[in-house]
């Protein structure tokens, strides 16, 4: 039986240095975000369900401009992600406003996912090669794996980016992942600031995760015990979060699984900062110009994808 995996949508996210709602921000000729091209490129690979992690005070907006447009192309579910759905005993801080965080997503919608299935960001751009290289992962019944990016392939011109980076082995497998949440070009190449504010210099062909990460089901409980666990530890930290990469790193450290590492030939792009919107359109344009994607989206035949 041909298995169709699930695409998992992190679109809760408050967009903070975007300064709006980036997850439903028109970029394609036609009023198409980015999401779109993710869903159009994960039907054509094989997914066979896309599953929507939103927030309450958004959902009335991003089904209105998501919900119908897929109909007949792929199975579509929300699931809503709120500070206060954590785990039996914990409660929240009562200074806590950011959302818990992407791993924390995952454990939301775990009921909602009974195929392998992969996680990708709502405002990031992946391209098709990468969605089909996964699909084939999951597909084979293997159980973790990440599409991994060349670090100079995924930086914003406008300011610092989050970046899970690799550590991988000659076979492949992801020995480490350390999420870096502030990498940037500099006069002096690529720098990431640590938490102790020290620069760490990064080379342009670092293997880095932007999050496009496949899990068998089974795996669904460690997200669990790996939450209670960052609860424990961190909850009372008002910008902490319960990130993928801290999964993955606990999976490999513990001797869980094997994560594969898959490398993409694909360049991202996405939009972290405002700025950054004319170079999303820009790119966009050039690939349908090339062929690529049609002019408009979804004004074409549903089994033509």
């Amino acid at each position: 039986m041909d298995i169709k995996p699930t695409l998992l949508v992190l679109a809760a996210g408050m967009a903070t240095r975007y300064g709006s709602l980036k997850q439903i921000e028109a970029f394609g000729p036609n009023g198409e975000t980015i999401i779109d091209y993710s869903i159009y490129d994960a039907i054509k690979a094989g997914f066979g369900k896309v599953v929507f992690i939103i927030r309450k005070s958004i959902e009335a907006e991003f089904k209105a401009a998501m919900q119908d447009k897929f109909s007949g192309r792929i199975e579509v579910d929300f699931v809503l992600q709120e500070l206060d759905i954590l785990p039996e005993g914990f409660s929240v801080p009562q200074d806590r406003v950011k959302p818990w965080g992407t791993a924390h997503a995952v454990w939301v919608a775990a009921g909602k996912l009974t195929e392998p299935f992969a996680v990708i960001n709502g405002d990031d751009f992946y391209g098709y090669q990468s969605f089909q290289i996964m699909a084939d992962f999951l597909k084979s019944g293997q159980e973790c794996g990440l599409v991994g990016y060349l670090l100079a392939n995924t930086l914003s011109e406008h300011g610092a980016v989050s970046r899970g980076i690799c550590e991988v082995d000659t076979g492949g497998n992801l020995v480490s992942i350390t999420e870096q949440t502030h990498i940037e070009k500099t006069q002096d190449g690529i720098v990431a600031i640590g938490p102790d504010q020290q620069p760490i210099s990064l080379a342009p062909d670092q293997m880095v995760s932007m999050n496009l990460m496949g899990f068998a089901p089974s795996l669904l409980p460690y997200f669990g015990k790996y939450l209670e666990g960052f609860l424990w530890e961190k909850a009372h930290l008002p910008k902490a979060e319960f990130f993928l990469p801290l999964v993955l790193d606990k999976l490999v450290k513990e001797g869980a699984t094997q994560v594969k590492v898959l490398p993409t030939p694909e360049k991202w792009f996405g939009v972290t900062y405002p700025a950054d919107k004319p170079l999303v359109v820009e790119a966009l344009r050039k690939l349908i110009e090339a062929g690529t994607y049609p002019e408009n989206l979804w004004n074409t035949p549903v089994n033509s994808i």
